[in-house]
């Protein structure tokens, strides 16, 4: 018995040590948070100290924190909208009118992930310009869904490949068409791979900082731009960064704990391997 609980216990202890380390830089930043800047930049750190809410009304006071929140939300929620609207059939064709191309096709969209987005900027920002969609929702929007829509077709092809093909079978014989087939048996029994698929996409895009820091400003602006305007030549204020890093993350925090057993039963599904 004794030999059994030590192992059991190293693992725990082991378990715990590496989930601290992990979450270590985000429960630092909600400390200091709640501090003033000279506390936050006080050497050595202090552990103990009177709370306040200090930095967060001098966030709001500075920036609207709804506005920006309601641009992320916007941007992520449509661009996973219609990724999925274009994945789902993308991927249904690829799962079951497979030909030869379609593995090629597959890591040639796999590959573009590993394209810097950096070496893009240059040409996006100009088609942006002379589209007139600079600072714009909709120039966010096409963007995250681009930036997602590989990593979405790859997952719901996956999710598709483990539908028994004997079930489309039967609805061939009885008479239902491709329509059917993806209606009434392909979309029900993948609800869990679309729902970690759309998951997957809203957090990728609510955390997406480069095409919103240089594409959006005051108008478009999402969480990720309202952070990056409180670096300045002064330098960084820590306790303000923090209080403004902990609005951005919070919402998407919430959503990713109560949908956690959706999103890693997305990511353990064999889709990119």
């Amino acid at each position: 018995m004794a030999q059994r609980f030590l192992p059991t216990a190293v693992r725990t202890v082991v378990a715990w040590l590496l989930g601290l380390l992990v979450a270590f830089p985000l429960i630092w930043m909600a400390l200091t948070a709640f501090k003033t800047e000279m506390q936050a930049i006080s050497i050595p750190p202090q552990l103990l100290f009177k709370p306040t809410l200090h930095a967060f009304a001098a966030v709001q006071a500075r920036s609207d924190y709804l506005l920006y929140a309601r641009n992320s939300a916007i941007t992520a929620g449509l661009s996973t909208l219609i990724g999925l609207l274009i994945a789902a059939p993308a991927s249904y064709s690829m799962a079951y009118f497979r030909t030869r191309r379609t593995r090629d096709l597959l890591m040639w969209m796999l590959s573009t992930k590993m394209m810097p987005a950096v070496g893009a900027l240059v040409p996006v920002y100009l088609i942006a310009r002379w589209a007139h969609a600079l600072d714009s929702l909709t120039a966010l929007t096409v963007l995250f869904m681009l930036m997602n829509l590989p990593i979405m077709v790859w997952l719901l092809y996956s999710s598709f490949k483990e539908i028994p093909n004997e079930i489309l079978e039967a609805v061939r014989m009885d008479g239902g068409g491709t329509w059917h087939e993806l209606r009434y048996v392909v979309l029900p029994l993948s609800v869990g791979g679309l729902a970690s698929t759309g998951l997957l996409s809203l957090v990728m895009s609510w955390n997406e900082s480069f095409w919103s820091i240089n594409l959006a400003s005051a108008n478009a602006g999402t969480l990720a731009t309202m952070i990056a305007s409180f670096s300045s030549p002064e330098g960084l204020f820590w306790a303000k960064l923090s209080a403004a890093s902990l609005l951005a993350v919070a919402p998407i925090i919430v959503l990713g704990w109560l949908t956690q057993k959706q999103l890693v039963s997305g990511l353990t599904f064999g889709a990119v391997k």
